[in-house]
């Protein structure tokens, strides 16, 4: 799936979601094996949260999750060489994160991929 960045300059920045990946695997072989969670957000219907943040030290790589009501996994997003996510705000049924450099993405949540 593609979807567009807009830059706080209005220059539109390319996002692909790839197939899923090993994990530890790319921790092992990046090297980063600390992240900081910048904000947890309820999700308005009240289905769970989301978390965002990114990694300590060169702030490269960050982070988007979903979690279920009972504070499980649903699925998280990892992106490396990217500036992490510092918080989320909610319009409809799209959350709409912001980045460290105040880039934002918008996903529709109500989308299969991101339920």
């Amino acid at each position: 799936m593609s979807y567009e960045i807009i830059s706080s300059a209005g220059q539109p920045i390319p996002f692909e979601i790839g197939e899923p990946f090993d994990v530890v695997e790319a921790i092992e072989e990046y090297g980063s094996h600390e992240l900081d969670t910048y904000f947890e957000s309820p999700l308005p219907d009240g289905s769970g949260l989301m978390s965002g943040g990114g990694a300590a030290g060169r702030g490269n790589n960050g982070y988007l999750a979903r979690l279920d009501s009972t504070g499980s996994l649903r699925w998280v997003a990892v992106m490396f060489d990217s500036n992490p996510f510092i918080g989320v705000r909610y319009e409809g049924t799209n959350a709409v994160f912001t980045n460290d450099w105040r880039n934002q993405l918008t996903l529709d949540l109500t989308s299969p991929a991101f339920r």
